[in-house]
């Protein structure tokens, strides 16, 4: 695997990962939570685990949709083995150079036979039901596993600087050396990888309706936060019955900003183990990797999205301490990063980088 943690671990057991890399990949640590719980956990030791392909009849595309109707149910604590497709058409694949036999099946399919998509061009593996999530509860995601389904994937431009895209602003068919977890993405650049999912959310409120899959938000959706890959785990807030999650965006690798609209795009499969906190009160979703605690905030607007962030920020810090709003927020001034975690989606996005040290764990 590109990276993994044994389907038993608690929040934060680790493994290493490419450009993320948090530890020796023979060893794991146990990490504190990243939420301070109004109820507890109730993922047990028991658990099934549940295998969801990408298909015509098991896809949301190009949306979230309170209303859509699940396409596995699941229990609190289960793990789910899934896949997912890359954001391009058979059509466009081809155009790129891609020889029809290397085109996934599936993916074909989805684009045959699936004919309620959009407003956004994601697709999407699910909805899962999470038996017992109600609104006011936090999901967490445990990202146990990911890795390539495919040996290709590639790179679009447009996004935040069209004038800078060559002039014919073409997509590029990139190789994925599966077995060196390395690919050439530019004549003479090569880089090791860290796959994630670039697009791992929940249904939007009731009142919102279906919303595209492109703008992240309190939901999650597209973040494309490159933090989140093996041995993270992401929180989110649950906004309808059964929290209705989605998974895809498959990116091989991506710097934060992801300026050009794309990453290195391809298909992806994973190991997700879902764990509800009841009652957890959670306005925006939050994640946890071995080393920091990670704030978010999404807006059409960078200074608000930034806001956002930072207030985000000030009051986890006085959760877990006694410190004043305003010593919380001197204290993201001189020792947390801020980063744009993406600028072409829609709402941008910023997250906050709190390292765990500050304040003791």
């Amino acid at each position: 695997m590109a990276g993994s943690v044994p389907e038993d671990a608690p929040p934060g057991r680790v493994a290493a990962s490419a450009r993320r890399t948090y530890d020796d990949p023979m060893t794991t640590r146990i990490l504190l939570p990243i939420l301070v719980l109004a109820g507890a956990a109730t993922g047990g030791s028991a658990q099934t685990v549940h295998t969801l392909i990408a298909g015509p009849t098991t896809v949301a595309f190009g949306h979230y949709d309170p209303t859509k109707p699940p396409v596995l149910r699941i229990a609190d604590g289960d793990i789910v083995e899934v896949t997912t497709m890359l954001t391009s058409s058979p059509t466009r694949l081809a155009d790129m150079g891609l020889p029809s036999a290397e085109v996934q099946p599936e993916l074909s399919a989805i684009y045959d036979q699936v004919t309620d998509r959009g407003p956004g061009g994601h697709i999407l593996t699910g909805p899962i039901h999470v038996e017992g999530a109600r609104p006011g509860d936090v999901l967490e995601v445990r990202i146990l596993d990911v890795d390539f389904e495919i040996g290709y994937g590639y790179n679009g431009c447009s996004g935040f600087l069209r004038d800078l895209c060559d002039a014919e602003r073409r997509s590029r068919l990139i190789r994925i050396d599966r077995r060196a977890n390395r690919a050439e993405i530019a004549p003479g650049i090569e880089v090791p990888l860290a796959p994630f999912f670039g697009s791992m959310g929940v249904a939007p409120p009731p009142d919102s309706g279906r919303v595209s899959s492109n703008p992240p938000g309190q939901h999650a959706g597209n973040m494309d936060n490159p933090e989140l890959v093996a041995g993270t785990s992401l929180f989110v807030p649950v906004w309808v019955e059964g929290a209705l999650f989605e998974v895809g965006d498959g990116h091989a690798v991506q710097g934060d900003g992801e300026v050009n609209q794309t990453a290195l795009e391809t298909s992806l499969r994973g190991r997700l183990r879902f764990v509800l906190h009841r009652g957890a009160s959670l306005e925006w979703p939050r994640a946890e990797t071995p080393t920091h605690w990670i704030l978010m905030g999404f807006d059409p607007d960078l200074t608000k999205a930034t806001e956002i962030a930072v207030r985000n920020t000030v009051a986890f810090l006085q959760e877990r301490t006694e410190l004043t709003r305003g010593e919380a927020y001197s204290v993201v001034s001189m020792a947390c990063d801020l980063r744009i975690t993406e600028l072409v989606d829609g709402n941008v996005g910023v997250h906050v980088m709190v390292e765990k040290a500050l304040i003791g764990g």
